[in-house]
């Protein structure tokens, strides 16, 4: 498998171009952390194609992206967010979103890899509970294992995960990251890192700041550094 190989120019009150190889072999996990306006989500959003680069180029197994339809590279990058929106209609078709043809079966499956398969049988009419106002009646760390089971049925090579957010209690956290730690086997990982819950599981830890790439290395070694990530990772600096 070649590279992804990212080069953009920073957007903000910053200006500059960074260079960040993402050598994928069989399966990784990519960390990117950092403190507020670092640039992660500019990264995320810049291998989506929600913008295009001003210099530089983005290529995805040796393809420039910009060669690539949107909808097939969108296709090929399963997308786990805090903010998870669900339409109305059942658990169920919520679920079958990230993949319109999977069936009943393949839904439940991809559920309880997701770890939401018990939350779901709890509800008055399981999968065939209706969703409405964006899935307001379900807490946030419900609708984020809903998000994770999307991806897990979708069954995409790349995944963007955001780390489970720290509004939800701490029981909940730990079955959204177990879900998420399942769904992350085998595959290449961009994890934007908000409370370093990943470390362990990482290959490479980036810390961003300003648009850039400032410290890049495993866990051990970014400790022994003693620079931003160390700081951030003893509560010297904040994330977001």
């Amino acid at each position: 498998m070649k590279p992804i190989f990212l080069r953009f120019h920073a957007f903000g009150p910053y200006s500059g171009t960074e260079e960040i190889d993402f050598t994928r072999f069989e399966s990784g996990i990519f960390l990117i952390c950092g403190p507020t306006g670092a640039g992660k989500t500019t990264i995320t959003n810049l291998i989506n194609r929600f913008y295009d680069i001003q210099s530089g180029s983005i290529t995805y197994d040796g393809i420039d992206i910009k060669l690539i339809k949107k909808d097939d590279l969108r296709r090929s990058l399963g997308i786990v967010l805090q903010d998870t929106h669900l339409f109305t209609g059942t658990i169920r078709d919520n679920i079958r979103y990230g993949k319109s043809d999977a069936s009943d079966e393949e839904v439940i499956a991809a559920a309880k890899l997701a770890n939401a398969d018990t939350f779901i049988h709890y509800l008055e009419n399981g999968y065939d509970t209706v969703i409405t106002g964006d899935g307001a009646a379900l807490s946030q760390g419900q609708r984020q294992l809903l998000a994770i089971a999307r991806a897990a049925l979708a069954n995409s090579p790349v995944l963007i995960l955001d780390e489970a957010t720290s509004s939800i209690d701490s029981r909940t956290e730990k079955i959204v990251q177990d879900g998420m730690d399942k769904l992350m086997e085998g595959r290449t990982v961009f994890v934007i890192a908000h409370r370093l819950s990943t470390i362990r599981n990482s290959d490479v830890i980036m810390v961003m700041d300003q648009g850039r790439i400032i410290e890049r290395g495993n866990h051990e070694k970014l400790m022994q550094e003693k620079g931003t990530y160390y700081q951030l990772y003893t509560g010297g600096l904040e994330l977001d």
